[in-house]
C-alpha cells in the first residue's frame, strides 16, 4: 500500500528536493537584498505656527496651509504671539504632507505619523505629573495644488506626557528643553491621496483644566513613516508570482487525496488548510489598494497572518499526534483541544487587540488605544494572555515532541531483527521527522528576528522577502513530500523478501490507513510491540 512521496523518495532525491527549495530561498533573500530599496522611509517635520485671525475659529472650515500661495499668516515663536497679543487658542500648528515639490502616492500603502513636543522648562510652568496634552486636529487631502482642501477626520485626542529634565530645576536653567517620548499621533491604511495637510490645535481652559500643566511648548515635531513605493512593486510582485505556484500545488495536493479509496485523515486536511492559509496570504488584494482607499487594508493583512500562523500551530501537534496516538484517537481533531485551545484563545485575543486598534483607525486615524491609560493596560492584557497562551501551546509541544523522540529511541532496539530495506528505509523516516523538526524551528527562529527587527524598525528588504518565500517553502514542500504517493512497495518488492521476514511491507509514518496502524507508528507508538 501506498505511503506518503517523502516515504518512498531515495535520499538522492529528497537531497535535489532539498537543494532546489534552498535555491529559490537564497533567490527569495537576493529578491530583497539586490532589487528592492529599504521597507520603509521616515520624513521628518517641524509644524509652523499659524494665526487664526478668526475669531469663531471653532465654527469655520478654513484649512491652515504652512507654505504657498494660499500660506497662513505665521508666527516664529510664542514671544511674538505674546508680543502681539494673539491668544493661545488662536494659533494652529500646521502641517503639509509631504514635503514641497513632492506629492505622495498610493504606492506608499500607509501612512504612520509620530508626534514629539519640545517643551522647555520654566520654574513658574512646569510640568506636572500624569499631565495630558488635549489636541483638537484634523486631517485633510487633496489631489491637485489648485484644489480645495477636503476634511478626511476631526477628533480631539489626549496624549499622556512622558517627560524627563535631566538638568537641575533651577533658574539658570531656565529655556532648556525636557526628553520628552515619541507619540503615537495618527495611522492611515491606504494613502489614496497626493497631498495631506494636518492642522493642530492646543485649546486652553484654565476653569476646565484642559492644557494646564503641560509645561511651555515651544513646537510640535511630527515624523511620518511610509513603505517605499520600490518595495511595494517587488512585493506585489512577488505575492502575484507566489499566488499561482501555491494554489497549483494545492490542488494537486488535493486531487492526490481524493484519488485514493480512503477518506482523507486529519493531518491530510490540515496541510490542506495550512496551503489554504498560504494562499489567502498571497492573494495579491494590495494592487486594488493601489486605485482605491482601502483603509482596511492592514486590518485585513493582519488577519490573514494570524489564521495562516494558527493553522502552522495547529499542524505541528496533530503531525506529532500521529506518532502517539491511538488509530482511532489521532483522526479526531476534538483529541487535541488541550493543545489547540491555546492557539485558538491567544489568537482571539490577538484579534480582540487588533480591532481595538486598526479597528477604530478606520474611523478616526488619530486613536490609538496606547494613548490612555486604561487602554494600555487592557492591551497589555490582551497581548499578556495572549504570551500566556504562546507558552502553554510551546510545552505541550516541548512535551509531545520529547515522547516521540523518546518511543523513537526506544524502539531502535527492533530494527536489527527487520531486514535490510526495512531498516534502512525506517532509518530514513526518523532523520526526515528530525530534519523537518529542525527545519520548522530554524524557520520559526528566522520568523521571530523578523518580527523583533521590524519592531526595532531596523529592518532590511531581504528580511521581508526571504521570510515570506521561506513559508511559502515550507508549505509548497509540505504539500509536496506528504502528498500520498502512487508508488506501491507490494508491487515492487520481491517475494522472497516478504516472505523471509513475514512483514507487512507498508511504509507510512504519517498517513493513517483504514486497515489498521502502520508499520512505523507500530514502532514508535503506544501500539508498539517488541
Amino acid at each position: 500500500m501506498a505511503g506518503a512521496i517523502i516515504e518512498n523518495m531515495s535520499t538522492k532525491k529528497l537531497v535535489i528536493v532539498g537543494v532546489i527549495l534552498l535555491l529559490f530561498q537564497a533567490f527569495s533573500f537576493m529578491v530583497g537584498g539586490l532589487i528592492a530599496p529599504s521597507p520603509t522611509t521616515a520624513v521628518h517635520y517641524l509644524a509652523t505656527k499659524c494665526v487664526d485671525t478668526v475669531k469663531t475659529h471653532h465654527k469655520d472650515s478654513k484649512w491652515f496651509m504652512p507654505w504657498g500661495p494660499d500660506q497662513c499668516s505665521k508666527i516664529r515663536d510664542f514671544d511674538e504671539a505674546t508680543a502681539k497679543r494673539i491668544e493661545a487658542n488662536n494659533i494652529v500648528f500646521a502641517v503639509h504632507i509631504p514635503l514641497p515639490n513632492r506629492e505622495m502616492s498610493p504606492w506608499f500603502q500607509f501612512m504612520l505619523v509620530i508626534l514629539q513636543f519640545d517643551i522647555a522648562f520654566k520654574m513658574q510652568n512646569q510640568i506636572e505629573d500624569g499631565s495630558l496634552v488635549t489636541m483638537d486636529v484634523g486631517l485633510a487631502y487633496r489631489d491637485s495644488t489648485l484644489s480645495e482642501w477636503t476634511e478626511m477626520a476631526h477628533s480631539t485626542e489626549h496624549r499622556k506626557l512622558s517627560c524627563n529634565f535631566t538638568a537641575t530645576m533651577t533658574y539658570e536653567n531656565e529655556g532648556r528643553y525636557y526628553e520628552c517620548d515619541l507619540l503615537p499621533f495618527m495611522e492611515v491604511g491606504s494613502v489614496a491621496h497626493k497631498y495631506y495637510l494636518l492642522n493642530i490645535r492646543l485649546p486652553v481652559n484654565e476653569r476646565k483644566k484642559v492644557n494646564i500643566g503641560i509645561g511651555e511648548i515651544k513646537d510640535i515635531r511630527l515624523v511620518s513613516i511610509h513603505q517605499n513605493g520600490g518595495f511595494t512593486k517587488v512585493w506585489f510582485a512577488m505575492k502575484t508570482f507566489l499566488t499561482p505556484s501555491v494554489l497549483i500545488i494545492m490542488i494537486w495536493y488535493w486531487r492526490r487525496i481524493t484519488q485514493m479509496t480512503r477518506p482523507p485523515v486529519l493531518l491530510e486536511k490540515i496541510i490542506f488548510a495550512l496551503g489554504i492559509s498560504m494562499t489567502f496570504i498571497n492573494i495579491p488584494v494590495e494592487w486594488f489598494s493601489v486605485g482605491f482607499n482601502w483603509t482596511w487594508m492592514l486590518l485585513f493583512g493582519d488577519i490573514r497572518q494570524g489564521i495562516f500562523y494558527a493553522m502552522l500551530l495547529s499542524f505541528w501537534i496533530i503531525f506529532c499526534g500521529e506518532h502517539l496516538m491511538d488509530q482511532t484517537e489521532r483522526n479526531h481533531f476534538s483529541v487535541y483541544w488541550k493543545q489547540v485551545g491555546p492557539i485558538v484563545f491567544g489568537s482571539f485575543c490577538l484579534f480582540i487587540f487588533d480591532m481595538c486598534e486598526r479597528g477604530v483607525q478606520l474611523k478616526n486615524p488619530f486613536y490609538s488605544i496606547w494613548a490612555s491609560d486604561v487602554g494600555t493596560e487592557l492591551a497589555m492584557a490582551f497581548i499578556i494572555v495572549a504570551g500566556i497562551c504562546a507558552c502553554l501551546y510551546f510545552l505541550f509541544l516541548c512535551f509531545m515532541v520529547f515522547q516521540v523522540f523518546r518511543n523513537i529511541s526506544g524502539k531502535r532496539s527492533s530494527l536489527p531483527a527487520m531486514t535490510k530495506a526495512r531498516r534502512l528505509h525506517y532509518e530514513g523516516l526518523i532523520f526526515r521527522f528530525k530534519f523537518l523538526m529542525l527545519v520548522t524551528l530554524a524557520c520559526a527562529a528566522m520568523t521571530i528576528s523578523c518580527q523583533l527587527n521590524r519592531f526595532l524598525h531596523d529592518m532590511s528588504f531581504a528580511f521581508f522577502t526571504g521570510i515570506y518565500g521561506m513559508w511559502n517553502l515550507y508549505v509548497f514542500a509540505l504539500m509536496f513530500l506528504y502528498a500520498p504517493s502512487h508508488k506501491r512497495y507490494g508491487d515492487e518488492q520481491s517475494t522472497d523478501q516478504a516472505g523471509n521476514s513475514g512483514e507487512d511491507i507498508q511504509l507510512t509514518t504519517t498517513i493513517t490507513h483504514v486497515d489498521g496502524p502502520t508499520e512505523i507508528y507500530k514502532m514508535t507508538g503506544k501500539e508498539a510491540q517488541e
